[in-house]
């Protein structure tokens, strides 16, 4: 009954990409209850680079330009773990600068996308100014004066910035969105908001 009901939704499509072949049901955690609210349609190729038994192939998931703007929770969850975990492609970090999710969303999004991250032992970790430790997706505060690089602006003391991302090899530093441009920013001058 609830694959029925996700191809209902998805017009027999994957819910990401839009193909047509090979398609399946495809729960989005944690806590997916079986039902098509807690999960998505998609195709084997969507699924295989999603529970990591293929390999990621950023070109693929160039879909998100327009799967992302789903109005449905699960695709959404998804496009915006997929994006986080190509943050390294500019693209992508530039498409989840502009997603929006409802916070109950966003929540879900995340809570999936650490369950994943923390089975790496050695995974870098990222803490604030105060010792809070940061995630992808979190907004954070400046806490001074920064002088950007390269560019003719100070970023000011006490500027949100939204949707960082993580730079994956050093934990001292993040990204994110400061009048328009991505910049690189030390985590000492952060604090999480």
């Amino acid at each position: 009954m609830t694959e029925t009901q996700l191809r209902e939704r998805a017009d027999n499509k994957c819910e990401l990409c839009g193909a047509s072949d090979g398609l399946a049901m495809l729960p989005v955690g944690p806590d997916s209850d079986g039902s098509a609210d807690r999960a998505i349609l998609a195709c084997a190729t969507c699924a295989g680079q999603i529970d990591g038994s293929a390999e990621l192939d950023g070109n693929h998931w160039h879909c998100l330009n327009e799967s992302a703007w789903s109005q449905v929770p699960p695709v959404q969850v998804t496009a915006w773990r997929m994006l986080n975990r190509l943050s390294g492609e500019t693209w992508a970090r530039d498409l989840l600068d502009m997603l929006y999710l409802e916070d109950e969303t966003l929540a879900w999004a995340k809570a999936g996308a650490t369950d994943t991250s923390s089975s790496d032992d050695d995974a870098v970790v990222h803490k604030d100014t105060h010792g809070a430790v940061l995630a992808a997706g979190d907004t954070v505060t400046l806490i001074k004066d920064l002088k950007v690089k390269g560019a003719n602006f100070t970023a000011k003391r006490g500027t949100a910035v939204r949707n960082i991302a993580l730079v994956h090899d050093n934990p001292e530093q993040i990204e994110g969105r400061v009048n328009d441009q991505r910049i690189v920013i030390l985590t000492e001058f952060v604090k999480k908001s």
